[in-house]
């Protein structure tokens, strides 16, 4: 039997997740028979080699996306612009940013969460935003368990959420410190605002910008982005999001209050079962999960798992997953691979 292939565009290939994507479709054999690479007009005419291929990025326009199935949305302000085009065009859009998340016509998916919501797309599927991605990747097989009453969340987040800029500016003032200098900073905590912090050898707890309640942007995602992907407007969530200085790889602290009794082992037996999770819990051996050891895998790692002794009820688990791989590419990649096996585009 001959596999149908697919006619594929890429929006923001020069990007951080872009860039991930293309990695990502030859690792995994995705099956196209056109890709097509798109940017912005600072990135037109760029040359990038692909599976033995040369491919020119492409500047996006209205009439860049006549003829493809399957439209990869790197994420950022385009996605709001050029959408509407490709699904008019007869593309399913699959879109990293935040334009389209919390919109009830607009599916929220992690495949491994969620797939039943992905028929009800009308032509957008929305990508979560990367920490809500890692938090219910371990928090889906709990529920499935005993229900959540309750979920306190504090993220320690990698500057590849900032893009190839952030990722950039670490390693420019880690040399400019070692050196004597001072480091300069124009990034981090939001590009946009008139003020800045060094990364280096600091934390930041700002992610995005402050909203009217005095929760980040970046926390409101997560809460209410968690409760559209579990289906469950019930849930009482909590986030404090803090910037680290690592490359790549999200780490989060999550204390789970539950509505009734679960056993730590029986945790830890649907932790490991679950798809996409690797259960790395041994405290006699030192082992857990840290971002330098899951930075470039697909796979999210749980660990420091243990009963919460101060409340009834209730467990804290210790996550971490690559930001810019199941936290944007391959979650995003996933949705598409799970339409074609189930004859849906």
């Amino acid at each position: 039997m001959v596999m149908k292939k697919y006619r594929v565009a890429i929006l923001g290939a020069t990007g951080a997740v872009g860039q991930e994507f293309l990695n990502l479709i030859e690792e995994r054999k995705f099956p196209f028979s056109e890709l097509r690479l798109l940017a912005s007009s600072r990135s037109a005419g760029k040359k990038i080699a692909f599976m033995g291929e040369e491919y020119t990025v492409q500047e996006a326009a209205a009439e860049s996306f006549a003829g493809i199935d399957i439209a990869l949305f790197a994420g950022g302000a385009a996605s709001a612009e050029f959408a509407p085009h490709a699904v008019k065009a007869g593309a399913v859009v699959i879109d990293n940013s935040s334009t389209f998340r919390m919109d009830p016509e607009v599916p929220l998916v992690v495949p491994e969460v969620n797939p039943q919501a992905i028929v009800r797309h009308k032509g957008i599927i929305a990508n979560p935003n990367c920490s809500t991605i890692i938090m219910v990747m371990g928090l889906k097989p709990l529920y499935d368990l005993a229900k959540i009453r309750r979920i306190v969340v504090s993220t320690y987040q990698a500057v590849s959420g900032a893009g190839k800029e952030g990722m950039a500016e670490l390693e420019e003032q880690v040399a400019a410190l070692a050196e004597g200098k001072e480091a300069v900073a124009n990034i981090l905590p939001v590009g946009k605002l008139p003020k800045h912090y060094p990364i280096a050898f600091n934390l930041i707890p700002q992610i995005d910008v402050f909203k009217d309640n005095l929760y980040t942007k970046e926390e409101m995602k997560m809460i209410d982005e968690t409760k559209k992907i579990m289906e469950d407007d019930t849930l009482r969530i909590t986030a404090t999001t803090v910037r680290v200085p690592v490359y790549r790889s999200h780490a989060e602290s999550v204390n789970v209050e539950f509505k009734e009794p679960i056993s730590i082992d029986a945790a830890r037996s649907a932790l490991a079962a679950f798809p996409g999770v690797v259960l790395h819990d041994d405290p006699s051996a030192q082992e857990y999960p840290m971002p330098l050891y899951t930075s470039g895998r697909n796979d999210v790692e749980v660990g420091r798992l243990r009963v919460d002794e101060s409340a009834d009820n209730a467990l804290n688990f210790w996550i971490c997953g690559d930001q810019i791989r199941k936290g944007a590419a391959l979650n995003a990649l996933q949705i598409a691979e799970y339409m074609i096996a189930h004859d849906q585009i």
